[in-house]
């Protein structure tokens, strides 16, 4: 596998985008009111991470890391579990007891990372 493969976060992300233009996307933005930066890793926690910042006080996805100060909270996933928790398939809390997610920054922030920010893609 090449290292430019495309993520399968990627797509996720970029329908996130869209999705946040959206009138059900902006009220999910005024629920939560928090910057999650996310690292996704293609194969390893910690290695080759790709980064992005979803702003949920701006209603904006950004490939990069946060640059208006400190994210509420930083993920850390590898590319199929990011998928599998967007898409429902697997329980945050859950990936984060086995070690599929690491969390810094503020726990409760953390909380209010659910499937439910995310769309549901028509089929992936």
């Amino acid at each position: 596998m090449g290292s430019n493969d495309e993520l399968k976060s990627e797509a996720l992300l970029e329908l996130m985008k869209q999705h946040l233009n959206t009138d059900a996307g902006k009220a999910i933005v005024e629920k939560i009111g928090l910057v999650y930066q996310i690292n996704i890793a293609p194969q390893k926690i910690g290695f080759n991470e790709v980064i992005y910042t979803i702003d949920f006080k701006k209603g904006e996805v950004k490939k990069g890391a946060y640059e208006g100060g400190k994210a509420d909270a930083i993920f850390s996933f590898k590319d199929e579990d990011f998928v599998k928790i967007a898409l429902g398939k697997m329980n945050p809390q859950i990936a984060f007891m086995r070690g599929a997610m690491k969390i810094k920054g503020s726990l409760s922030a953390a909380t209010k990372f659910t499937p439910d920010i995310f769309p549901k893609p028509s089929k992936m």
